[in-house]
C-alpha cells in the first residue's frame, strides 16, 4: 500500500490502474486489484479522531466506537475493489451530506465542550469532499467500462438497544428504484438469510426493518449514476459485545468467508440482468 494524493488516486482510477493506497491525510483507503462491475465500501469502519479535537470532545472513545461500524472493512476485504473510511464519523460523517457531516450533537448528547471554529469544521468537510471526488471517479469509471455496476455499502448497527426483535441483516432500499431492482434486492436479502452463525445467533434478513437506506453515500451515487445499484447492507452487531467493546473475531471471519462467494455471485447476476 502506498500513500497517494487525491489527484493521484483519481488519475489511477481513470487510467484503470491496479493499485492499493491510503489517502495522503490517512482519511481513507482504497484497493483495486482488478476492475470488475462491483465495489465494496465500509465508510463507517474508521475510528481515527484528529488529535486537536480530543480535549474538546465530550464523548469518550468507547461512546464513539459504539456508534461506528467496527470490522466492516474486514468483512469485505477479500474483494477486488474496496474503499473504506479511516476516520471516525464523530469527526465527520461520510454518510451525511457535507453541510451536516460535522456533528454538534450526536445521538442526543452534546459532542463538544466548545463549538468548533469554522477552520476546524472546514478541515473535516474537506476530507468529506475529497472522499466523494474519489467515489465519483470510481463509479464513473466502472459504469463507463461495464455499463452497470453494484456497490455493496456495508454497515453495522447496535441491535441490543432495540426494544423488539430485529433482523441480523437489514437492507435499506427506500431511496432506490424498487420497481427496477426489486428482484435483485430480494435475491440479496435471501442470500444473506442463508448465512449460518455460531452460538445460536439467528440468521434473519429483512428490508427496511430497522433502517431505510437514507444515507448520503447511497443517495449521492444513486442520484448521480443511473446504472449503479447501491445496496445499503447492515449487519446487527452480533459479531461483538457492543456494551463491553469485545470483538468476536471468529464471527467476523465467518461473515468475511460467506461474503467471499455471495457478493460476486450476486453482483454477476445483477450485471447479467442490467448490463447494456
Amino acid at each position: 500500500m502506498e500513500q497517494l494524493s487525491i489527484h493521484q488516486i483519481i488519475e489511477n482510477i481513470k487510467s484503470q490502474k491496479v493499485f492499493e493506497a491510503v489517502a495522503f491525510d490517512y482519511s481513507f483507503t482504497i484497493k483495486i486489484e482488478k476492475y470488475v462491475p462491483y465495489a465494496c465500501a465500509a465508510i463507517h469502519n474508521g475510528h481515527q479522531f484528529r488529535k486537536e479535537l480530543w480535549e474538546n470532545c465530550i464523548h469518550t472513545a468507547y461512546e464513539r466506537w459504539y456508534e461506528e461500524d467496527p470490522e466492516t472493512k474486514q468483512m469485505i476485504q477479500s474483494h477486488p475493489i474496496v474503499i473504506s473510511g479511516c476516520d471516525s464519523r464523530f469527526e465527520y460523517d461520510l454518510n451525511r451530506a457535507p453541510e451536516d457531516a460535522v456533528f454538534e450533537t450526536a445521538w442526543g448528547k452534546q459532542l463538544w465542550h466548545k463549538p468548533l471554529s469554522e477552520a476546524m469544521k472546514n478541515k473535516s468537510v474537506l476530507k468529506h469532499k475529497q472522499f466523494y471526488e474519489v467515489v465519483s471517479a470510481l463509479v464513473s469509471t466502472l459504469e463507463l467500462k461495464f455499463g452497470f455496476c453494484t456497490v455493496y455499502d456495508m454497515h453495522s448497527y447496535n441491535w441490543k438497544r432495540w426494544d423488539r426483535e430485529v433482523p441480523t441483516w437489514n437492507l435499506g432500499t427506500r431511496n432506490l428504484d424498487n420497481e427496477r431492482f426489486e428482484a435483485v434486492i430480494e435475491d440479496w436479502r435471501h442470500s444473506l438469510s442463508e448465512i449460518k452463525f455460531p452460538y445460536s445467533i439467528a440468521s434473519t434478513a429483512k428490508i427496511n426493518d430497522t433502517f431505510q437506506g437514507n444515507g448520503y453515500f447511497l443517495k449521492f451515487i444513486t442520484s448521480k449514476f443511473k446504472n449503479t445499484l447501491v445496496l445499503a447492507t447492515e449487519i446487527a452487531k452480533v459479531y461483538c459485545d457492543e456494551y463491553k467493546q469485545v470483538i468476536y473475531p471468529e464471527v467476523v471471519a465467518l461473515v468475511e468467508k460467506e461474503l467471499i462467494d455471495r457478493i460476486p455471485q450476486h453482483a454477476n447476476e445483477v450485471y447479467s440482468r442490467f448490463k447494456k
